[in-house]
């Protein structure tokens, strides 16, 4: 069997589960019934680990999201308040550009707040020994998780040998320090298809999660691609929402339909309901 026509057989595959969601749940799936599946997570659902009222909800929906400043204007005080958002209101993580990797893990220190940066950002066109390198330096620095972006021409021209090796590169470097490695597949620039394909060469790259999206593209994170993605990798790799997550409602969606952390600029908005 060739490499297209396993592609091919793994795209079909997963296109017809999720097209088929309305027969197997007669429109009480998370896909098609949203407000049920919210009421079921409010109530502890154990797919987001909740207990409590659904009172408490936005504020424990925190330990999903990854406090994100990516703009290229951002300050140090940003960066130090930032920090502080993400030490009080316990998220997952800050996600930060390579240069303030050292300010936040100062900032950070004694705190259960990880720090993650991105790789080959936004455009992730770099060459991959670039990547891998890097991913080193700002391991070095202090970061502990590493949301990188594929070589998105690279893949929409069929070349998934160079973007298999491009994402095991730096889920090399990750993983001899013990950090993550997350793919980016940028999905408002990619056919089901591929976003089927970059999923599965993530798998093989042996990265940990899959990302949407940088947040600089035409859109964001949907439900249908967290449900195409979640679909692709199966139940053990995680599957982060990233771009156009703005509400506690946002976050709830993409968690049902399979996200296990989110990337949002607006986190404190959806913790605080503010």
């Amino acid at each position: 069997m060739t490499n297209e026509q396993l592609i091919e057989i793994i795209t079909k595959q997963v296109l017809q589960q999720l097209a088929t969601h309305e027969d197997d749940c007669d429109g009480a799936c998370a896909y098609h019934s949203p407000d049920q599946v919210r009421e079921v997570v409010a109530n502890g659902a154990n797919r987001v680990s909740y207990r409590g009222s659904g009172a408490d909800v936005p504020r424990d929906l925190a330990r999903y999201i990854d406090h994100t400043l990516l703009k290229p204007d951002a300050t140090s005080a940003d960066i130090d308040q930032l920090c502080a958002e993400a030490a009080e209101y316990g998220f997952a993580a800050v996600c930060v550009n390579p240069y303030w990797v050292k300010r936040c893990a100062t900032n950070l220190r004694g705190t259960p707040v990880k720090i993650a940066s991105v790789i080959g950002f936004p455009l992730g066109a770099t060459p991959s020994e670039i990547k891998a390198f890097e991913a080193r330096r700002v391991i070095r620095d202090g970061a502990t998780e590493i949301d990188m972006v594929i070589n998105i021409g690279a893949l929409r021209s069929g070349d998934y040998d160079l973007v298999r090796d491009d994402i095991a590169k730096v889920s090399d470097a990750c993983h001899e320090s013990g950090a993550l490695n997350k793919v980016i597949i940028e999905a408002a620039l990619l056919t089901d298809e591929e976003k089927v394909i970059a999923s599965a060469l993530a798998r093989e790259a042996r990265a940990d999660y899959v990302k949407t999206s940088t947040g600089f593209a035409s859109s964001g994170a949907t439900v249908h691609d967290v449900l195409l993605m979640r679909e692709t990798v199966g139940p053990r790799m995680g599957v982060k929402a990233a771009g156009g997550i703005h509400t506690a409602e946002d976050v709830r969606d993409m968690v049902a339909a399979g996200a296990t952390r989110i990337g949002a600029s607006a986190g404190v908005q959806i913790v605080t309901g503010g």
